[in-house]
């Protein structure tokens, strides 16, 4: 995957993330819970774009 599009996709997830936060009302507690869950996404997402996540999950101990 293109390292742009990998730029595009970031940069998009961080405008809709900050479009919620900022215009739609949420208790606090559920926008911390819903921004913890997005980042966690978008983390995975990245790992396996780079093919970091199937590497880990290949590792046994």
């Amino acid at each position: 995957m293109p390292l742009f599009t990998i730029l595009i996709v970031l940069v998009a997830a961080g405008v809709i993330l900050w479009l919620v936060n900022t215009y739609i009302p949420m208790d606090g507690k559920i926008k911390t819970i819903f921004n913890v869950v997005v980042v966690i996404v978008v983390v995975i997402w990245l790992l396996k774009v780079f093919g970091i996540f199937s590497y880990l999950m290949g590792i046994h101990v």
